[in-house]
């Protein structure tokens, strides 16, 4: 009667450890997969700015048709980029690289840069940056505590049993952190 007390006592045990492993799994998978739409959001609320920037930029700049084609075609592939972080990231300098020639366009045209619509879109698509940038930050902690928590022992067992996959770091390519040549 003591052995199988004892036999219980011990599966039970394992039993609360598995649920507690599993559930501690779940909860970070969870964590991340948040932390993805609130990128989503943001990049997405960036996209639907764009074109009111657009239009406030040609009326100015009619003759830059290069510069803000270059922002459409930016914006089109971000809309339509796979919602992977690799996809997204890629999608997302291009569309950053493409802005960032629209702002330097204001240097060349004073009138755009007195321009009160330009002003309040540039600086609604600064604040976006931010939100973007903090969006980023806690994504890749999250995918940092999903993976670290992935490959611990004795987590590692469980997530390979259940498939919990190894998720991958929003991260900008090399073309970011370059500073964009812009020429008139």
């Amino acid at each position: 009667m003591v052995t199988l007390l004892i036999v219980l006592g011990i599966l039970v045990v394992l039993a609360l450890f598995a649920i507690v492993m599993y559930n501690g799994l779940v909860r970070r998978r969870n964590q991340v997969d948040n932390a993805w739409s609130q990128i989503d959001v943001q990049l997405k609320r960036r996209i639907d700015l764009i074109p009111n920037l657009v239009e406030t930029v040609k009326a100015y700049a009619a003759h830059e048709k290069d510069t803000l084609d270059a922002v459409i075609k930016a914006r089109n592939a971000a809309m339509s980029a796979a919602p992977t972080p690799g996809a997204q990231a890629a999608a997302d300098t291009a569309l950053t690289g493409a802005l960032r020639q629209v702002f330097a366009l204001s240097e060349a045209y004073p009138d755009l840069k007195a321009n009160q619509n330009f002003l309040a879109l540039q600086e609604e698509l600064t604040a976006t940056e931010g939100r973007v940038a903090y969006a980023r930050q806690f994504y890749n902690d999250a995918v940092l505590g999903y993976n670290n928590k992935l490959q611990s022992f004795p987590a590692v067992m469980f997530a390979q049993m259940l498939n919990f996959e190894k998720r991958e770091f929003f991260q900008a390519d090399e073309a970011a952190r370059q500073v964009p040549k812009v020429q008139f």
